[in-house]
């Protein structure tokens, strides 16, 4: 085989395998592009959360005729596991709190609570619904005759409430709380005195 038949040959094993090579990379599928902010469905309630909340609360004061009530916010965060539609998890939350009342000498006030909760919720869609309860604290102050007193009791706590899924991160809850913080004595009253309150409030979370 002389130099010219040889170079022919080696041109023409370049050409078929530069022109398959071509056919290949015209029928390969495109890439499909990656969605980042994929809508939360069903599935995605389990995990951590974080969030923040306004209430406004009303209440009595045991063994007084005040009856405090007013707005106040908070924080909470939880996590959650899943199973089918079936959701669980635990919660805690702090919150500050306007609410007092004022009846001749005594004024009580409630200035701030915290919660520590089990929830047990069912999923439909993007729609959360849930019961929820467990141990409650919080400060119950007293004020007469120019002096003040406070104590820190604990309790129980039970409710529940709904949360709508927004997007991949982000739902609204709307949550109602009975909240249950037991007797001591008081100096001022020269009685037993706790508080028991209502607190409905709105808030919203982010999902990590």
């Amino acid at each position: 085989m002389n130099k010219a038949t040889l170079g022919a040959a080696v041109i023409a094993v370049v050409s078929v395998g530069a022109t398959a090579r071509a056919a290949d990379l015209s029928y390969r599928p495109a890439p499909q592009p990656y969605t980042v902010n994929q809508p939360l469905n069903a599935l995605s309630w389990a995990g951590p959360y974080l969030g923040g909340n306004v209430s406004y609360t009303w209440g009595q004061v045991d063994n007084n005729p005040t009856r405090p009530a007013g707005f106040g916010g908070g924080v909470q965060g939880g996590y959650n596991w899943q199973s089918g539609q079936l959701v669980f998890g635990l919660e805690g939350d702090l919150s500050a709190s306007a609410a007092s009342d004022t009846f001749a000498p005594w004024k009580f006030s409630n200035p701030w609570f915290g919660t520590a909760r089990g929830r047990l919720g069912y999923a439909v869609g993007t729609v959360l619904l849930y019961g929820t309860g467990g141990l409650a604290f919080g400060e119950l102050r007293g004020e007469a005759f120019g002096t003040s007193e406070s104590h820190t009791n604990f309790g129980w706590t039970l409710g529940g409430g709904a949360e709508l899924a927004l997007n991949q991160n982000w739902s609204a809850k709307a949550e109602y709380l009975y909240v249950s913080l037991s007797n001591d004595n008081f100096n001022l009253t020269r009685l037993q005195n706790g508080v028991s309150f209502s607190t409905v409030r709105i808030g919203v979370n982010y999902h990590f």
